[in-house]
């Protein structure tokens, strides 16, 4: 009896965080958001480009002089980081289309696999990292 009323407590509670929100996942609804987003976190600074991800769950900011500002949907809550494409990033090829795989040197957020709507995007993103990624210009385009 003690097991049937654990596990009903197990079920109860995470269905209540689900149906209260906490499952939902965190969306960009544009470059705007991204970018107001980003302001709150780092006002200083002013992005000449937004790319975002085919799936709206990550925006790469370029912001100048090597370095990138992501705004990336963490659960229902946003994560913003500034990298510097230099120490920061490393960048290598997905096999599939337009997808860039991306290891940060940051320890709360290592990265991931970003794909985006286009070939261009994809590479506009490589350019703003410069000749810091490894062996993905000519697959990502």
């Amino acid at each position: 009896m003690l097991v049937v009323l654990v596990v009903f407590g197990i079920a109860l509670s995470v269905a209540a965080v689900h149906f209260t929100g906490g499952s939902r996942t965190a969306m960009l609804a544009g470059a705007d958001q991204a970018l107001s987003r980003f302001a709150e976190d780092f006002p200083d600074e002013v992005a000449a480009k937004v790319q975002l991800t085919a799936d709206a769950r990550t925006a790469f900011l370029d912001i100048g002089r090597g370095r990138i500002g992501i705004v990336h949907g963490v659960g229902d809550c946003f994560l913003t980081r500034i990298v510097t494409a230099a120490a920061d990033v490393s960048v290598s090829n997905s096999d599939e289309t337009n997808t860039i795989l991306m290891r940060l040197a940051d320890f709360t957020w290592k990265g991931g696999s970003f794909r985006f709507a286009s070939a261009g995007d994809a590479q506009a993103l490589l350019n703003a990292l410069g000749a810091h990624q490894s062996n993905s210009t000519a697959e990502a385009a």
